[in-house]
């Protein structure tokens, strides 16, 4: 007799404080995607000592990428949808691996793309928002302080905690999509003021001029952490996109899912006699020196996080009048992009041979598959993943270094 591959031993949960709600789904009278769901989250209960579950207000989904889960993941996708599989609270995804619209003017594989709507296609039968950004808090998608979530993109998370002040775990992308289904998840971890602590006090004592300093800072301070919390002091002002570029940075060289800046994010949490980590000129230059090299790049690659308006407009305003000799793409989220047409800060990027690409990234997009072998870049986590990518370092620096031409 087959098996269904959602059939799984019930687990015991009296380790745990289920409401009457939650304990109908892990007896699987809510269905078997939620009973699947129910057991994944007490298990993650279980190893993380929780003692209930905490509401959430909403959740993002990671890997949507048909380049990151590939067949086996498609398949889980669409098996789950067809078990019943129905979010409970506004679900979002994170980034495809292209743009839904644009896929063939941007000469992605047309077998890739088949994939790629099939995984959406999965999603949107349980519920979920076609919004596949990494930021989502730049589309309207804003949680506030102290307000539960389950987010699994690690910078989206960064983000969260540290700039908005709400509370995540660094989920993965199938707890994050129970979470979804069951509306809640594992009260541990960073929804707990007492793991909201730094542990780390970062002491910056050099000017910080551009968004790739942030994220020079943010390689700096991820690789040195070795899993602490840091907490920033010396930095006057961030924008908060400077912030998101800090956060990523950070997530991707080290595994730093909140951190704390004096006087700019909403809570400041430092124990006594934590341990102190400067963070001047020298360590500046020697980190740009480490992350960025040389050479000609196939692709000008800005967006990672997904650039906001402001971001956009600051490209626009680097191509004007000109004309491009090396591809350009801008990523963001759909809702932004709708927002650079209106200001007409797609065309002149068009105009000068550029494109403003949506739902998708450099990091998730099949590039290799697309004859790129090199890029330029303004973001600490994208020279990160572009050059394990690529093995070879990307061109690194602001707008101004990186488009030239």
């Amino acid at each position: 007799m087959a098996v269904n591959k959602f059939e799984q031993g019930r687990i015991p949960v009296e380790f745990m404080q289920l409401t009457n709600d939650q304990q109908l789904m892990l007896n699987g009278e809510c269905g078997e995607a939620a009973r699947q769901s129910m057991e994944i989250l007490a298990a993650l209960g279980k190893i993380y000592g929780a003692k209930d579950m905490v509401s959430i207000t909403s959740a993002q989904v990671a890997g949507v990428s048909y380049k990151t889960i590939g067949e086996a993941g498609l398949e889980y996708l669409q098996d789950f949808a067809a078990a019943g599989a129905c979010v409970r609270i506004p679900t979002f995804l994170n980034p495809a691996g292209m743009d839904r619209e644009q896929w063939q003017k941007l000469k992605v594989p047309a077998a890739f793309a088949k994939k790629q709507l099939e995984i959406l296609s999965a999603f949107s039968k349980m519920g979920i928002s076609s919004t596949c950004t990494c930021t989502p808090y730049l589309v309207g998608i804003r949680p506030k302080l102290g307000e539960h979530i389950a987010w699994s993109e690690s910078s989206a998370i960064s983000f969260a905690n540290s700039v908005l002040g709400a509370r995540t775990n660094r989920e993965g992308g199938p707890s994050a999509l129970a979470a979804a289904v069951c509306g809640c998840t594992p009260n541990y971890g960073l929804h707990l003021d007492e793991n909201r602590i730094a542990n780390l006090l970062v002491k910056v004592e050099t000017p910080l001029k551009g968004t790739s300093d942030f994220g020079a800072m943010g390689a700096f301070v991820g690789e040195a952490a070795k899993g602490k919390t840091p907490a920033f002091v010396g930095v006057k002002a961030a924008s908060e996109d400077r912030l998101k570029s800090l956060g990523a940075s950070m997530a991707a060289w080290g595994s730093t899912a909140i951190y704390f800046m004096k006087g700019v994010t909403p809570e400041w949490n430092v124990v006594k006699g934590a341990e102190e980590l400067t963070f001047g000129a020298a360590e500046l230059a020697a980190t740009r020196e480490k992350m960025g090299g040389e050479g000609k790049p196939d692709i000008i690659a800005i967006g990672c996080p997904h650039a906001s308006l402001q971001e956009i407009e600051e490209v626009a305003a680097r191509v004007r009048g000109k004309k491009l000799q090396t591809k350009l793409w801008v990523c963001t989220a759909r809702q932004t992009l709708e927002a650079a047409d209106n200001a007409g800060f797609t065309r002149e990027i068009e105009q000068a041979g550029g494109n403003v690409v949506a739902d998708t990234c450099m990091v998730v997009c099949p590039l290799e598959e697309m004859g790129m072998a090199h890029a330029a870049c303004n973001s600490g986590k994208a020279a990160k993943y572009l050059t394990n990518m690529f093995k070879k370092k990307v061109v690194y620096g602001d707008v101004e270094d990186i488009i030239c031409e």
